[in-house]
């Protein structure tokens, strides 16, 4: 594991959208690299080896795969924002990774659209609707 870095710059509050989220996704060299976790834009850029286009953890690159980085999966229906049903464990995971990544990489901003929580195609889990 990389140990944490002392050179971070302060972290900005730059709004991004889901649509321009995907734009750093790795799949253009001339572009940075984000991932997102909890609405947290993150540049992973210096890390193109390893969330780069065809690497190992591109599934997170150009989203918030909150959802995934929880459960600890690599499976594109899980890389998603909505953590809402994780499992306490799976939280806890989750917060750690948020943890993790604040330690290492630049913030560079905010996802200012994603779907509230609990809506983003999870099965029902029962509770009151939100209508």
């Amino acid at each position: 594991m990389q140990p944490p870095r002392t050179d971070l710059a302060p972290p900005k509050d730059d709004p991004f959208t889901v649509e321009q989220l995907k734009q750093y996704d790795g799949s253009d060299p001339s572009k940075p690299i984000y991932v997102a976790i909890k609405g947290t834009v993150f540049d992973v850029t210096r890390k193109a080896d390893t969330y780069g286009k065809g690497k190992s953890y591109n599934l997170f690159a150009g989203k918030d795969a909150s959802r995934a980085l929880g459960m600890s999966s690599l499976k594109e229906e899980d890389a998603v924002s909505d953590y809402s049903t994780l499992s306490a464990a799976d939280t806890k995971t989750l917060n750690d990774w948020y943890d993790f990544f604040s330690k290492r990489y630049n913030v560079v901003g905010k996802v200012i659209d994603l779907p509230p929580q609990g809506s983003h195609s999870q099965p029902p889990t029962g509770g009151a609707s939100a209508l």
